[in-house]
């Protein structure tokens, strides 16, 4: 692979970073703060498309920061993995800054100017972990991501809500310290580099019984992916405000554990080494179970931020399902996956939050009607849902498509089986709320009944981007061509060397 020098990387984490420290000096003029934030999002977003015609090109942009210590380099490099989560990470901020003005001035929160400057320094350490170019650079961001992230989880500052964070940061920090840690140390022990290669580093230098260690002190410690039974932070995340917990479960944080695994599974231990051992099934079957078990237990939520939470927990492990079949379809699903669950599920925490913003409302049983009231949110709900469960036109179609070719490749037909009930359970606890919105009557709450004709939606700053989000998720079942090319460019390096 040809390697292409540039700071271009550099500059798009760093104009988060700028834009936090201006965000900081504009607290008192709000105006000035959001714009920006709106200019750093836009910015960064256009950096990182500048690259994406020399990566498309088959190449790799790098570039060297500092040597902290002999072997321990924070480098970045840009290849097509890295490309799919930072385009989806800096395009959604864009849209994400614009929800975030309309709901934190329609509640009126307040500490709006740390909400906003923390949002920034977050996605910076997203777009470091997208373009970490070895172990150590995307642990140092991978942490970063997990402090910075805390103050978002703690923004009401209640008993709850310092409980939920205080549960977020012991999961995150504990097991990257305890478990991924060790890890990231032993393969530099058996391997002495910590650069990320096409076959993966490990292949004939560490004998399997230190490969099987190894390979379970990652997975446990990149918790952010949510792999039961080291899921329960993401739910307790849930008392956050609705952007970050879109912020959360869609764009930075739980796609920055599902990227790692990725990474780790293809770049660190290579397809051949853990096909070879029978890793690879063994935490398909992980997720498997985590697939189901998370939406059993959706079904059973009536706070609708609880359930799109635990949906959350759900689908983040089909990226985990579908890199450990280790075939080339599935490992093309899960890099897709990847953008359109952001897609998806970002459209169905912001309807969620519009609701609460309009209504106040919270529970999945007050939403009787609702989509006649508000049917600009209900009717991007519902595309978010439809992809959710992976009925065409919408995107989750695509990824669930190469999903299930990739088990046959695989050989795993009981995979078959737990994608046909998994899809069956997400249709159980998103399609009754679809139902309920447009075809049943309010239930009477004690306030005098509205026409039922009478429009009532969240302010324009938060239902024009969930709308957009929305039609993003169908675009994405007519178009997914430019990151089915990214994906198909890792499944290459992947099982054809770098």
């Amino acid at each position: 692979m040809e390697i292409y020098q540039s700071a271009a990387p550099l500059y798009a984490m760093l104009v988060s970073l700028g834009a936090a420290v201006l965000i900081g000096v504009s607290g008192k003029k709000p105006n000035l703060r959001e714009s920006w934030t709106i200019l750093a999002a836009v910015a960064k977003f256009a950096i990182v498309l500048s690259m994406l015609p020399i990566v498309l090109e088959g190449k790799a942009i790098e570039f060297f920061i500092v040597s902290v210590l002999p072997g321990l380099d924070l480098k970045l490099k840009v290849d097509a993995m890295g490309m799919v989560f930072a385009l989806t990470a800096s395009f959604l901020w864009i849209i994400t800054s614009f929800y975030s003005i309309g709901y934190m001035r329609s509640l009126a929160e307040h500490a709006q100017t740390r909400y906003f400057m923390c949002f920034a320094v977050a996605l910076c350490a997203a777009l470091g972990i997208a373009f970490s170019a070895n172990l150590f650079t995307l642990f140092v961001f991978y942490e970063i991501l997990t402090l910075c992230t805390y103050p978002l989880v703690a923004h009401k500052q209640t008993k709850e809500a310092m409980y939920g964070a205080r549960k977020y940061l012991i999961f995150l920090l504990g097991t990257s310290i305890f478990f991924q840690l060790p890890a990231i140390f032993l393969v530099y022990f058996y391997t002495g580099t910590l650069d990320f290669a096409g076959q993966g580093i490990l292949a004939g230098k560490a004998p399997d019984l230190a490969v099987i260690v190894m390979f379970f002190l990652f997975i446990a410690g990149i918790t952010k992916a949510a792999i039961m039974p080291l899921h329960s932070w993401l739910p307790a995340a849930m008392v956050a405000p609705t952007p970050v917990s879109a912020l959360l479960h869609a764009v930075a944080v739980v796609k920055a554990g599902v990227f790692t695994v990725v990474r780790v599974v293809l770049y660190v231990f290579g397809v051949d080494l853990l096909d070879e051992i029978g890793l690879g099934v063994i935490l398909a079957y992980i997720a498997s179970f985590t697939i189901i078990v998370a939406s059993i237990i959706a079904m059973m939520q009536d706070n609708l931020k609880l359930r799109l939470a635990y949906s959350t927990v759900s689908q983040l492990s089909y990226v985990v399902l579908a890199v450990a079949l280790l075939a080339p379809s599935a490992v093309a699903s899960s890099v897709m996956h990847i953008t359109i669950h952001a897609f998806g599920k970002i459209t169905l925490f912001f309807t969620a939050g519009a609701i609460y913003v309009a209504t106040h409302k919270t529970r999945i049983s007050e939403l009787d009607g609702i989509g006649r009231k508000m049917p600009f949110t209900m009717l991007a709900f519902t595309l978010g849902a439809l992809s959710m469960i992976g009925i065409p036109p919408l995107g989750g179609f695509v990824s669930k498509w190469y999903l299930m070719m990739g088990s046959i490749e695989a050989e795993q037909l009981p995979i078959l089986l737990v994608l046909a009930g998994s899809t069956i359970l997400n249709a159980c606890y998103f399609l009754p709320i679809v139902y309920a919105a447009f075809f049943k009557e309010a239930r009477p709450d004690g306030h005098p009944v509205e026409p039922v004709h009478k429009i009532q939606e969240a302010p324009a700053f938060m239902v024009v981007p969930l709308v957009l989000t929305g039609i993003g998720a169908m675009i994405l079942f007519f178009w997914p061509s430019l990151f089915l090319e990214l994906a198909r460019m890792v499944v290459s390096c992947a099982m054809g060397g770098n």
